[in-house]
């Protein structure tokens, strides 16, 4: 640092004082502290600042936090926590003035007289309660946080003003009031317990909480869900209803997941042939309209993803609406696409025969039976092929199903639903209760019906709230059962928190009670047993942990269940039958993974019967991108794609290091190590056996392995057949190696990143 004679610096609060070279000296020396392989006098040199008269000590601060953010990497991982410290260091000071934080009750007070916290929090809690609260919150727990998580935080969790970017408070009282706001209901004998407990939890990141819960739950938005599904009917008043919601629930940071699959294909009749319809496009258009019309409460941009069947007569247009080719008039670039596909239209790709499209409208049954019932959607789609009288179309499999796949590889967001799986393999009986469609992340399988109009209380919008297990905290699998009774009470008790913009969602929120509980850091959870993604090493041990996650999420539900009742629509799902995801999971797995049932399931298929289950399903896994960051974790369940990432998001270039990269450097597995797609997709099968809803599943490759450098399409055909062999839902991106192996798109996120699911 330069030498300076009778300079003064501008305080954060407008004072003018002389500079003190040796207090910034000495809060680089604590931020270094018992940190390995870091450099206090190699961070001040890195900083170059140039000192003036009348400089800010905010961006002397800034300045230094940079430098040391800049030295992170695999040979000095350690930097990560030196500069999230000096970054925790002022963050406190932005917020309270002063390094120590106020006391809780102080702070919540001053918030809320200031509208920014919900003021049921000071209505709900006694001062004694608050003074017990304050005393058990650890703020040096801010401490653990690597750099990307402090930046993360600070750009989408923290409450603040996002017009000036001024932040209101530190993350220790986020997690705390998280954990009141939720147990506020809870008996008073009971709820502190609970709030310390939940507050423990995610603190030390045992549990991670998606984007909407970080960010909204302690604020006047009540608004939390990460994922909504919303089904449009083919009529004017319904694609109308569908662009209202659309709009409603992205400015409250949910993403999207639209179903338009029933809209009639371009040429159709309209009033007995008054008008001939336009066709799917212009409405798709006006939903791109919607969803890019909010940001996601200011923390995210809107984004959603459009499901419709491989067989609509207008698919081939439909596919290729993300590419670059073409002009504005038949291009929907904004937004993703899931293509729905069943056993049918495999077996004729199998057999290298001919798929024929149709107009939803125009073949009565189809497109119901294309969800609820495999064997009659046969029946009836051979006998509209042979009806001289049903407008059609008909071309090879093979053709169709490789525009699919050179889309899905051109631009990475054409995504797969197999919804006979997403039926077959599900809590919902498919009669009653089909699932027509996924969310923006490809890991939400719930019901819905469309609305055809925005007050339409027989119409059904989907909400599913969204939380994981870090994997990588845990000390034993055991530990997994007072985790879920934790996750499933605090995501339960949010449910009846939260507001609902609209009936049909408060309708179908609070009939279902939908969760979706899924993991974090299942990498480097593999890395520390010394396990990889490739070689099926992994395959008993995933088969263990996500049969204990089920098993003890069903067993908290169940015991909530008994104390305030099933939730209404269990009579819809095939639990309330005494069926068990281990009852109708696809049996090729046995041959992939012979690991036998650990737990007693026949104890709790008894106890579901006799009393029911709180809420229809419990496990989904989202992407997670954001919140694996905050807990320092890997991505969901992807392995990483370098042991030191370099993710872009909007806040900015961050570095993050694998967990334990010192001691498991050598035990890593990343992405583009894994040399095919066949180890990874048999893991993502057998989670799927026990996960009752989907699974943000991404298929990956290196164009370098391939003769000529391009990836075959017999290839990528091939992994598509073998993920539906093992009973694979859904499959959401498609990466191609560009030489940057280390570098991640932050795209979106939980959220629900992408969108709120990728928690």
């Amino acid at each position: 640092m330069n030498t300076t004679v009778n300079l003064k610096v501008t305080k954060r609060d407008g004072r003018l004082e002389p500079i003190d070279l040796d207090k910034i000296h000495r809060v680089v020396t604590w931020a270094a502290m018992g940190l390995d392989n870091v450099s206090v006098s190699q961070v001040e040199l890195k900083s170059h600042i140039q000192f003036y008269n009348g400089i800010r000590t905010d961006d002397i601060h800034e300045t230094i936090i940079k430098a040391a953010a800049d030295l992170i990497s695999e040979e000095t991982p350690d930097y990560q926590y030196l500069a999230a410290r000096l970054a925790i260091f002022h963050l406190r000071k932005i917020a309270y003035g002063d390094y120590e934080p106020p006391h809780l009750y102080d702070h919540v007070a001053k918030l809320t007289e200031a509208g920014r916290y919900d003021r049921h929090i000071l209505a709900d809690y006694s001062r004694e309660e608050f003074d017990e609260l304050n005393a058990h919150i650890d703020h040096d727990r801010d401490l653990t946080f690597s750099y990307a998580a402090v930046k993360q935080l600070e750009g989408k969790y923290l409450v603040q003003n996002r017009v000036t970017r001024q932040i209101f408070e530190t993350p220790q009282f986020l997690y705390i009031l998280v954990a009141m706001c939720l147990f506020s209901k809870y008996p008073k004998a009971t709820r502190l317990d609970y709030v310390k407990r939940f507050y423990d939890a995610v603190s030390t990141f045992k549990i991670s909480l998606p984007t909407p819960i970080m960010s909204g739950v302690r604020t006047p938005t009540r608004q939390f869900s990460s994922c909504v599904l919303i089904e449009c009917d083919d009529s004017l008043d319904s694609i109308n209803a569908t662009t209202s919601s659309i709009v409603k629930y992205v400015s409250q940071r949910a993403g999207i997941g639209i179903n338009g699959g029933r809209i009639r294909a371009l040429g159709s009749e309209i009033r007995g042939g008054e008008a001939q319809h336009t066709g799917c496009i212009p409405f798709f258009k006006m939903f791109q309209a919607a969803v890019k019309s909010c940001s996601q409460g200011g923390v995210r941009g809107g984004a959603a993803t459009l499901f419709y069947p491989l067989w609509h007569l207008e698919v081939e247009s439909l596919l290729v609406l993300k590419n670059n080719r073409g002009v504005e008039d038949n291009r929907i670039r904004q937004l993703d696409y899931g293509v729905q596909i069943n056993r049918l239209l495999y077996t004729r790709l199998i057999k290298g025969e001919n798929i024929t499209l149709f107009s939803p409208n125009e073949v009565p049954g189809l497109y119901e039976a294309f969800f609820a019932d495999q064997d009659e959607f046969e029946r009836l789609y051979t006998r509209y092929e042979q009806d001289e009288n049903i407008r059609k179309r008909s071309l090879p499999a093979t053709e169709l199903f490789s525009i699919l796949m050179q889309e899905r590889a051109g631009t990475g967001r054409i995504y797969i639903q197999n919804v006979d799986h997403c039926n077959t393999h599900s809590p919902f009986d498919p009669r009653v209760a089909p699932v027509h469609q996924s969310n923006l992340c490809m890991e939400i399988a719930l019901p819905t019906k469309p609305l055809n109009d925005i007050n339409d209380e027989n119409g059904e919008i989907a909400l599913c709230t969204l939380s994981a297990f870090n994997l990588g905290a845990l000390e034993s699998l055991g530990e997994l059962e007072g985790l879920s009774d934790l996750a499933v009470r605090a995501l339960d008790a949010l449910l009846d928190y939260q507001d609902y913009p609209i009936k049909a969602a408060r309708t179908s929120t609070m009939g279902r009670r939908s969760l979706g509980i899924g993991v974090i850091n299942y990498g480097y959870y593999l890395a520390k047993n010394g396990m990889k993604y490739s070689d099926g090493s992994a395959n008993a041990l995933t088969h263990r942990t996500f049969e204990a996650m089920q098993y003890y999420l069903l067993k908290a539900s169940v015991e909530l269940a008994k104390e305030y009742g099933a939730c209404p629509l269990f009579n819809q799902t095939i639990y309330s039958q005494g069926k068990l995801p281990i009852d109708t999971y696809k049996k090729d797995l046995d041959t992939v993974c012979a690991e036998p049932l650990h737990l007693d399931w026949e104890s709790l298929r008894a106890d579901i019967v006799k009393h029911g289950l709180r809420n229809s399903t419990l496990t989904a896994l989202m992407p997670s991108e954001t919140s694996s960051q905050i807990a320092n974790a890997t991505n969901g369940i992807e392995p990483p794609r370098g042991l030191v990432t370099v993710k872009a998001s909007k806040d900015g270039i961050l570095k993050q290091v694998v967990p334990e990269f010192g001691r498991l450097k050598n035990q890593y597995e990343t992405l583009w190590q894994m040399g095919g797609n066949d180890g990874y997709l048999k893991l993502v099968g057998i989670m799927q056996k026990f996960v009752d809803q989907a699974i943000s599943a991404n298929t990956s490759y290196d164009p370098k392995r391939f003769e000529g450098g391009r990836v075959p399409m017999k290839q990528m055909l091939k992994d598509l057949l073998t993920a539906y062999k093992y009973g694979v839902k859904t499959l959401y991106y498609h990466h191609t190696r560009d030489g940057a192996d280390d570098t991640q798109t932050d795209i979106q996120d939980d959220g629900c990143a992408g969108g709120a699911c990728k928690i």
